[in-house]
């Protein structure tokens, strides 16, 4: 059918923003209006005349208002074919009548999920009627209008006025489709919520999953936020997503404040960058500097200027069109000292009016505000295509404190040694592997990323390190008495040359390599302290 007037409506919402109003102009159009529980309540509060479901049904709602919708009645009215001999005969044998419109929204699960609450508010927050309503509409769009969103009454009420009290075929097929997706996704929350986060709140205790850490079928719901003008190289499409969890942080949730629109390359640099100076949340002012999706500068600092300088003097070279972000926000001073360079995207918690202004001169650089850091030591999962299949594991969420390091050499390092080996072990961990970053004082010295063995990626550091002393006009690189951290176990004793030829005094890796203790020997020898951690961060 390709238009159907609506003459009887079905509202039942648990947001109830724009209902009341919704129902005015459907009354207003001689649509008679039929619902349940608090929506009836703020339909009748608000004038209007309204029949209860436990009206049409003869059953009053039961069990804590679980059960209300799932009747004949009710899904009958919306699942019969009008034009089907055998549904009329149906209907008017059991006095059934065609419900032509559903406005529903499900309980807030996700919402429920992210304040934290127990386990037995987050299932009472599973909606059953509501989805089952909204599939029975949905299956028959041929005769039922059915409409999930709130943001959509304004246009289901254009439709309305367009065709005369009636709605289109299209319009139902496109209501459909995108109340089908709603029903996928809220079943895909639920379905990993069971799968990961109730492992830890599951009444049989924490372990009661391990046995089947991941699930056989894993659903996926995300919502599209905007298309990008290319992926990664302009023959290349791309987009971005949102994940349907409540209370996501990251760059797809920042505030741009100015600037040209986040590229594939920008989300994917910004985010590196984030991930990082979130390792820094809560200490003292720390700047990140990344250039494609590894860091080339990394500092912290009594002020966030002395960081910013800092970081910048490790690589100033590949600092030109990076990406900045800051653990702390954004002071004016700093602001116009990083528009000194020409800089892609600048991310931060908040920056002050001095701020602002001096970006505001740059107008093509992206600024970006974030509400909060995300959380380094969150759980979650991470995923990757390949040809023919998905990766999936849990997030580096992994942290070492001084209470976890093993000194593995005779000389113990120093109080100072400790801080910068920890120092260049947080920054080690965000580097593509093999990775070798050098770190003096709270700053990144130099660093050495993605090549394919870490001899190579130390020489590279080291040598970064002399050029930005000459940059400088340094008599030594700052590579001198640093922490050399490894991302992964030095398989060979030429790791520790490497050391020693930048000038390190202080080894902090892995551990666990065959040939561990030629390592140590090597290291002995040369009078360097060397701690293990027991943890390695491969990233690629």
């Amino acid at each position: 059918m390709t238009q159907v007037t609506i003459k009887r409506a079905l509202l039942s919402v648990s947001d109830k923003d724009g209902i009341v109003e919704l129902a005015r102009a459907l009354a207003a159009n001689g649509v008679e209006l039929v619902s349940t529980g608090g929506t009836a309540k703020a339909i009748r509060d608000a004038g209007l005349e309204v029949k209860d479901v436990s009206d049409l049904t003869g059953f009053p709602e039961m069990m804590d208002g679980r059960v209300k919708t799932l009747h004949p009645v009710v899904h009958g009215g919306l699942l019969a074919v009008r034009d089907n001999a055998e549904h009329k005969a149906a209907m008017d044998s059991h006095g059934i009548g065609a419900i032509d419109l559903l406005v529903v929204n499900l309980y807030p699960f996700e919402q429920t999920v992210a304040r934290g609450a127990s386990r037995d508010e987050i299932i009472e927050n599973i909606d059953i009627g509501g989805p089952a309503m909204v599939r029975s509409a949905s299956k028959n769009h041929g005769f039922v209008t059915i409409v999930t969103d709130p943001s959509d009454y304004a246009e289901l009420l254009a439709e309305l006025d367009a065709q005369d009290g009636a709605t289109s075929l299209a319009f139902r097929i496109r209501m459909a489709g995108k109340a089908f997706a709603k029903t996928a996704s809220y079943d895909a929350a639920i379905a990993n919520w069971f799968a990961f986060a109730d492992a830890f709140s599951n009444p049989l205790g924490p372990d009661a999953l391990k046995a089947t850490p991941f699930v056989d079928k894993l659903p996926l719901a995300f919502t599209l936020k905007d298309t990008l003008r290319y992926g990664e190289n302009p023959h290349q499409t791309a987009a971005v997503y949102l994940p349907q969890s409540v209370g996501a942080r990251g760059i797809p949730q920042a505030q741009q404040v100015q600037g040209k629109e986040l590229s594939y390359n920008n989300y994917n640099d910004a985010d590196a960058a984030l991930e990082l100076v979130a390792e820094f949340a809560g200490g003292d002012p720390a700047v990140v500097i990344v250039k494609h999706a590894n860091p080339c500068g990394v500092a912290q600092a009594p002020s966030l200027l002395q960081a910013w300088r800092e970081a910048l003097a490790c690589d100033s070279v590949s600092a030109f069109g990076g990406i900045v972000a800051t653990n702390v926000p954004l002071d004016g001073e700093t602001a116009r000292a990083i528009c000194e360079i020409f800089t892609e995207v600048v991310i931060a918690p908040g920056a002050d009016d001095a701020a602002r202004a001096a970006f505001a001169a740059k107008k093509n650089l992206r600024l970006l505000l974030v509400e909060d850091l995300p959380d380094a030591a969150r759980p979650g999962l991470q995923m990757k295509s390949i040809a023919g299949g998905m990766l999936l594991q849990s997030r580096d969420a992994g942290d070492i404190g001084p209470g976890d390091l093993k000194v593995v050499s005779k000389r113990a390092p120093s109080a100072q040694e400790l801080a910068d080996c920890l120092f260049a072990w947080k920054v080690a961990k965000h580097v593509k592997s093999n990775a070798i970053v050098f770190a003096r004082d709270g700053a990144t010295a130099g660093i050495g990323a993605g090549q394919m063995n870490r001899r190579d990626s130390g020489r590279i550091a080291a040598a970064r390190a002399r050029e930005a002393a000459q940059t400088a006009g340094w008599d030594n690189p700052r590579t001198i008495g640093s922490a050399m951290a490894s991302d992964a176990f030095l398989p060979f004793a030429d790791g520790i040359e490497v050391a020693l030829e930048a000038g390190a005094s202080v080894v902090i890796q892995p551990g666990g390599a065959m040939r561990d203790d030629e390592v140590i020997k090597a290291a002995d020898d040369a009078g360097l302290a060397m701690v293990f951690t027991g943890m390695r961060h491969f990233r690629h």
